[in-house]
């Protein structure tokens, strides 16, 4: 068995992992706001589904890149780099999408209870996803 598709396992495995642990965290939140909402006969923001689904796009990040390193390693890619690659990266996209989805839980509550701040509370939710996009670019350079 050649050690180097566990990373190319690994880069998917991971990144879904924190997009799970992400998506949870944000849905838990959003559940909890509206719930408030509720209590309080306001409207109960629609809009919190796209905090709780932001975190799921770092599992597309670790596919491309799941990808990227079958390619190589069917052209003969060192087995460590693709270890490190795919195992390091799955982690870091799966941390971003972990933080990621803190950070749409606490936005849930702020929008559902102040009915302000979307466009601020998307930024930042952009500014975290950043992070896996920049390990999947700058990993698929080094492929």
């Amino acid at each position: 068995m050649d050690i180097g598709l566990i990373g190319v396992a690994s880069a998917l495995a991971f990144a879904a992992v924190g997009s799970a642990i992400g998506a949870g965290t944000a849905g838990m939140a959003a559940v909890g706001a509206w719930k408030k909402c509720f209590m309080q006969n306001k409207p109960a923001p629609f809009l919190l589904i796209a905090f709780v689904g932001a975190p799921l796009t770092q599992t597309i990040y670790g596919f491309i890149l799941m990808n990227a390193l079958a390619d190589a390693a069917a052209n003969g890619a060192e087995a460590m780099l693709l270890l490190g690659a795919g195992v390091l990266g799955g982690i870091a996209m799966g941390f971003s999408a972990a933080f990621q989805g803190k950070a749409a839980a606490v936005s849930s509550d702020a929008l559902a209870e102040s009915g302000k701040g979307f466009g601020n509370f998307i930024i930042v939710l952009g500014l975290v996803e950043t992070v896996a996009l920049f390990v999947m670019v700058f990993l698929l350079t080094i492929l």
